[in-house]
């Protein structure tokens, strides 16, 4: 019970308790929930719908910065799958530095975990978002991660990340949100 008192208070919600000698106890959780924003559900909605086998990456080059190894050879078998170059970052120092390195316009897109060693996600986006070549700073960065509540959300798009993909991804979502920020219409072959 206190455990769930606990949860429920994290939550900003109450937890009461009415109670009858011989006949039980009735418990009555109210927490707040916000509404999903429409856009954002009728976008994921369709992106569950969409056809990955509808759309050509060939030769489209990203960074993944994954520190996970099971995580990020998933990712790339998805992203390899349709065509898509994926060079990977194992930390976002490692990230910062091969933007910083790379010529402008190498990367299309990064996608970036946000919890990572040596420097998390907002960090690494944070320092891309800083460079003075506009070509590298304006570099879509979709961040992924298993923290998928609002407050998640926010802070990566005030990090300056333009997409947030849930952990463990839909093939279709990811692909999808990808093709969104690279520009690749479905049926370009």
């Amino acid at each position: 019970m206190a455990i769930s008192k606990n949860i429920v208070e994290l939550m900003g919600g109450t937890i009461e308790v009415e109670s009858e000698l011989g006949k039980g106890s009735c418990f009555t959780l109210r927490i707040p929930m916000k509404w999903a924003d429409e856009e954002a559900a009728k976008k994921e909605e369709n992106a569950k719908h969409f056809d990955v086998q509808s759309v050509s990456f060939e030769g489209v080059r990203i960074l993944l910065a994954e520190d996970n190894d099971i995580n990020a050879e998933i990712a790339k078998a998805i992203l390899g799958g349709v065509g898509l170059v994926v060079d990977r970052a194992e930390n976002g120092e490692e990230a910062v530095l091969r933007v910083q390195s790379a010529q402008a316009g190498t990367y299309r897109l990064i996608l970036m975990d946000i919890q990572m060693p040596v420097m998390d996600g907002y960090q690494a986006t944070r320092a891309i978002r800083a460079m003075t070549d506009p070509e590298k700073a304006g570099i879509p960065i979709i961040a992924m991660t298993a923290n998928t509540f609002e407050e998640d959300k926010r802070a990566a798009y005030e990090a300056g990340m333009n997409a947030h993909v849930a952990k463990p991804f839909d093939p279709a979502v990811l692909i999808q949100t990808v093709a969104d920020y690279t520009g690749n219409d479905p049926g370009r072959k």
